[in-house]
């Protein structure tokens, strides 16, 4: 099934009802640069462009990184005056925490941190792709969904494992209050789940492929595509609205080299780009080529089309809904969508 166009159509009825009230704060434009770097060098006829020195905060999985090194091994951010350097993270929330900090300037995010960004704490700039990495996974015994009440399953609150556990036990009248729900970070649940001190978990890839082929008696209980009937599951690049007010003409720089790396890299070059990821992550390459299944890859164009034509906004709709209907986020937090995703710097990125 194409995820792209089948949820083309699901979003035509999918829409959010009723008055929605204001959350976040809207993306604030600049009008100049960020101070503090030295203009790069260039030829009489090509207006300097200034070099900023940014750090951005990604996870070591195909999804995290395929943009991005992307961008770095084919030189499009040094194109845009961009002097990178990267830090890894094992989920959203905590890459968001070290944005707030300071410590990290641009961050890549999976399903379930964007309830954050409807909560305020970052501002969406790029879709990056919609993601069928995530997965339920029951161990010896835990064939169905149901199989789970009474288990132990352990999960990474705040991320899309939540987000994937969440959606399952709906959709067979259950809750978190049917299981023994385990909070643990992303290698934790790995460990656990492997070494047989939890009944089943909720992760992402690479971790839900090392379970699925690394353990006996595993079944996939549900993935994405489960639900794509009524659910999507995105992945974003953001910043925090303060970096983002003060700082817009590299935000837009940022959003451009990743635009043109996903033109790249969407389609074609999988074999390349996997080598890229793994040297960067220090796995091994075949891990990271059978990762490259996991989503519909974007191109930076699709994204930029799909601004302007409201197939993203109806997007990042339905996933709002669908963070309301799963209790991650409330009705208190319900906006306009507007209100945390920088379509118009998607736009104006786009121009390439």
């Amino acid at each position: 099934m194409n995820v792209k166009k089948f949820l083309a159509m699901l979003l035509t009825v999918a829409m959010l009802g009723g008055a929605l009230a204001a959350c976040g704060g809207n993306p604030a434009p600049a009008n100049s640069p960020a101070g503090g770097g030295e203009t790069a060098s260039g030829n009489s006829e090509t207006p300097s462009v200034e070099t900023v020195d940014i750090n951005i905060g990604y996870m070591p999985n195909y999804g995290g990184m395929w943009s991005m090194m992307t961008a770095a091994q084919k030189g499009f951010f040094e194109e845009e005056g961009l002097n990178v350097s990267f830090t890894e993270f094992q989920d959203g929330p905590t890459i968001i925490a070290a944005m707030e900090n300071g410590s990290v300037n641009f961050g890549y995010i999976g399903q379930g941190a964007h309830k954050l960004c409807v909560q305020g704490n970052a501002t969406i700039i790029a879709l990056s792709h919609i993601s069928n990495g995530d997965a339920l996974i029951g161990g010896p015994g835990i064939t169905t969904v149901e199989d789970l009440k009474g288990k132990t399953v352990a999960y990474s609150s705040g991320t899309s494992s939540e987000d994937i556990l969440r959606n399952s036990l709906a959709a067979h009248g259950m809750t978190m209050d049917d299981i023994t729900a385990m909070d643990m970070d992303a290698a934790s649940v790995v460990t656990a789940m492997m070494s047989g001190g939890v009944d089943a978990c909720a992760t992402w890839s690479p971790n839900s492929l090392t379970i699925l082929e690394g353990m006996s008696d595993t079944t996939k209980l549900a993935d994405n595509m489960t639900f794509s009937d009524t659910s999507v599951s995105l992945a974003s690049w953001i910043v925090t609205p303060k970096y983002l007010e003060e700082n817009r003409d590299v935000a837009v720089r940022f959003v451009r080299a990743l635009f043109k790396a996903m033109d790249y890299a969407a389609d074609e070059h999988h074999d390349e780009v996997a080598q890229w990821c793994a040297d960067k992550a220090k796995l091994d390459y075949d891990t990271m080529y059978n990762q490259r299944g996991d989503a519909d890859w974007l191109t930076g164009k699709e994204v930029v089309d799909g601004v302007s034509d409201g197939t993203v906004k109806g997007y990042y709709e339905l996933q709002q809904k669908n963070l309301l209907d799963g209790g991650s986020i409330t009705e208190e937090d319900v906006c306009p969508v507007e209100d945390y995703v920088a379509f118009d710097l998607m736009t104006e990125a786009g121009n390439y």
